[in-house]
């Protein structure tokens, strides 16, 4: 991919967010799009290398609308300033997780789970969790998956957690931090024009399997109730 062409548009969309400047340089945003996607499509193949459960995935079934619904946002800009793909089996509305790429100037990001899970669901990973614990810890306490998504800046694992211990469970459960877990989202933050280097592919494809059997651990639960 030609990251200094998406960079460079997105960098200007944030620049000059409105309809008009958007209409006089759409030419830059449909080839920007066009890197974008052209890069996605490759990474669609990538990633069936490794999950085949994905190779019937198509982009348009990946990327997300540029144009922002700002019915009921104060930030009444009407494009994004990123652009995104969400790669995943049941499609990017499904609570089954996937693998998402993000470009943004200053926030590129690599991202592998779920989110937004219902109280049903959460709860039922959480009792998998407890009953499991010795098959999670393999999935998110091994060196490789500590050193890419919990050790450092610019990576995390759960996007959200709540204060104390969810309800009807115990709180002495010695890995509770799981249980606090509102989501189980890995990410990584990554070098703006990471994706435009001759190994992105690789490199990316290597987080993502860092990954995946944690995502295989709470999908497996999540398809239950999908």
């Amino acid at each position: 991919m030609n990251t200094t062409i998406v960079l460079d548009f997105l960098r200007n969309i944030a620049a000059n967010n409105d309809r008009t400047w958007f209409q006089n340089h759409r030419d830059e945003y449909l080839e920007a799009k066009n890197e974008f996607e052209n890069f996605v499509e490759k990474a669609i193949r990538r990633i069936a290398r490794f999950d085949d459960s994905i190779a019937h995935i198509t982009v348009k079934d990946t990327v997300y609308r540029f144009y922002r619904d700002t019915r009921f946002s104060p930030d009444k800009a009407p494009y994004k300033r990123h652009l995104g793909a969400y790669i995943a089996a049941h499609g990017k509305k499904a609570f089954h997780g996937g693998y998402y790429i993000h470009m943004e100037p200053g926030n590129c990001m690599l991202a592998c789970g779920c989110y937004y899970l219902p109280t049903n669901i959460l709860t039922a990973c959480r009792n998998e969790i407890m009953a499991n614990t010795e098959e999670w810890l393999k999935c998110v306490e091994n060196k490789k998956f500590e050193s890419t998504f919990r050790k450092g800046e610019g990576c995390g694992f759960g996007l959200e957690k709540l204060k104390t211990c969810p309800a009807g469970f115990p709180r002495d459960f010695e890995y509770l931090d799981y249980l606090r877990m509102k989501d189980y989202c890995c990410w990584r933050n990554i070098d703006d024009h990471f994706l435009g280097k001759e190994d992105a592919l690789d490199k990316m494809a290597e987080i993502f399997m860092t990954a995946k059997p944690m995502l295989d651990f709470v999908n497996a639960v999540i398809d239950d109730y999908e």
